[in-house]
């Protein structure tokens, strides 16, 4: 008897970078994940100007001084409600993104932008900080949101060769928004006692641009296709973003994949945690996002002024160091962006790791001993940079990219929202416990992280293939051999119309 066949493809033609492409990723990129970086940064260096309203304000409503533990609870609650808002915003991925779409639920989430934008920027006209608090909270939901469906709207409409590189677009976006957060923050700029309500409502702007700009671009094709029936559509979007008039190609692979979904049926976020054709892929999202940030990337982030003020920096150079820190995160980033289709996904994610966890293991030992020995504080100093290095390359970028790559159309709404909901309950985590963990455990809390990011690597290392120039149906078979699963296409085989029947194209899937 014959032994089973691997399905076959001639060679085909690799999709290019066409303007419509380009300003789409551009406008969702800018338009929702800047919003996430900028607002990750943007109260760290009017931090000390905020807290005076918070006084002010207290003292002018209760006629009597604010002690200081409840000052520490607000500005800790004034913090941590934004990656809680960011939980719930990934708790809402799944239900908008099949009943929006993605480019309609990033349309909708501009709400959770511009609200909170005008409530902050008027929060100190109006004399309370309690509206900073709640409208912390929203733009976190935006944010959460963000994290998950711009990489998800990207990923749908990029060609297989350019989907890496276009995939880490949003986190390049949230870098820069980190970096202008940091620049406005300046104490010359906006990070003063009159700027900083300023700077809090300018987070709507983006929202804003989207708004206009982004309708005038196609939703994704697969989710025309797929989840709403629509080919005649699905076919003109595809036109519009390959530049070509001949789409039968990338049209057959998502009939192709529509079909062998209808064969297992679509995906609830609870049957996707006990569907064993996923299993591995949903304990390797997991692993990556919650890699991510128990890393303590957002630890760096969060309380980045006070790091470089243990260390022994100045007061009026540490402003100018984080900014540069930022722009040393944009330009790994944008290196990450070229790199990746040539290197992998895999390699980037292992060297990522690898660098902080040495980076951290590094600074903790500086930081202890930099009392006794003055030069360590450039070392500290170093290390955090080369952390940030690091995660700009793998941690940070790659986790999405590869959360769109390893689910198949109706069930990737599910798993953005598991993956996403773990990476802001662990971002939260670490927002909230960091300070008692330094307060308790001094700088050896850095030696967890390092651990943490060993870990994670040892993971990549012996679980995680290599998914570039990959269909999401050919992954999708690379992970079956490991859920011991077979992926069925259906009953019979699937129609081709026009040229498609030519092209000689055999797919079969076995059981392994």
């Amino acid at each position: 008897m014959e032994g089973p066949k691997e399905w076959s493809k001639p060679a085909e033609k690799k999709g290019r970078l066409t303007s419509v492409l380009l300003m789409a990723t551009l406008i969702s990129a800018f338009g929702s994940s800047f919003q996430y970086g900028y607002n990750v940064a943007v109260i760290d260096s009017p931090a000390m100007f905020m807290q005076d309203f918070y006084r002010a304000t207290y003292l002018e409503r209760y006629g009597s001084v604010m002690e200081e533990s409840l000052l520490s609870l607000l500005w800790s609650l004034s913090v941590s409600v934004y990656p809680l808002g960011g939980l719930f915003g990934s708790l809402m991925v799944a239900p908008l993104a099949n009943k929006l779409g993605r480019k309609g639920t990033l349309l909708f989430n501009n709400i959770f932008s511009i609200v909170p934008a005008i409530m902050m920027g008027f929060s100190e006209m109006a004399k309370s900080f309690e509206i900073i608090i709640v409208a912390r909270f929203i733009v976190g939901i935006c944010a959460g949101l963000s994290a998950n469906m711009v990489p998800m709207y990207l990923g749908e409409l990029a060609p297989k060769n350019l989907r890496g590189a276009i995939g880490i677009v949003p986190q390049l976006f949230i870098t820069i928004g980190i970096l202008s957060a940091q620049l406005l923050g300046l104490s010359q700029i906006l990070g003063n006692e009159t700027g900083w309500t300023c700077m809090l409502g300018l987070t709507g702007i983006p929202a804003v641009i989207e708004l206009v700009l982004l309708p005038f671009f196609p939703e994704s094709p697969r989710y025309t296709l797929i989840q709403k029936g629509d080919e005649a559509t699905a076919e003109k979007a595809l036109r519009r973003l390959r530049g070509v008039d001949d789409v039968s190609e990338e049209l057959l692979e998502m009939r192709l994949e529509d079909q062998s979904e209808k064969a297992e049926g679509h995906l609830s976020v609870f049957s996707l945690l006990a569907q064993r054709s996923l299993r591995w892929q949903l304990i390797s999202i997991i692993v990556l996002n919650m890699g991510q940030q128990l890393s303590g990337v957002n630890a760096i982030y969060y309380y980045a002024n006070a790091i470089y003020s243990s260390t022994g920096v100045s007061l009026d150079h540490i402003q100018y160091i984080t900014v540069g820190t930022g722009a040393v995160n944009v330009f790994m980033t944008v290196a990450a962006v070229f790199i990746v289709e040539a290197s992998g996904r895999r390699l980037l994610l292992l060297l990522g790791f690898g660098i902080c966890s040495g980076a951290c293991a590094l600074l903790t030992v500086g930081l202890n001993l930099q009392g006794s020995i003055p030069w360590m504080t450039y070392i500290s100093v170093t290390c955090v940079i080369v952390y940030v290095i690091g995660h700009a390359i793998g941690p940070s970028p790659i986790p999405y990219v590869v959360t769109t790559e390893m689910f198949r159309q109706s069930a990737r709404p599910a798993a953005f929202m598991v993956a996403g909901s773990l990476h802001w309950l662990s971002n939260f985590t670490v927002g909230l416990v960091f300070p008692f963990m330094m307060r308790g455990m001094g700088f050896y809390t850095f030696l967890i992280f390092s651990v943490i990011s060993l870990a994670t690597l040892i993971y990549i290392w012996l679980l995680v293939p290599e998914t570039k120039n990959k269909t999401f149906l050919e992954i999708c078979q690379m992970f079956a051999r490991r859920n011991k699963v077979e992926i069925k296409l259906g009953d019979g085989d699937l129609p081709v119309r026009g040229t498609n029947e030519s092209m000689g194209v055999e797919w079969k899937f076995t059981a392994f």
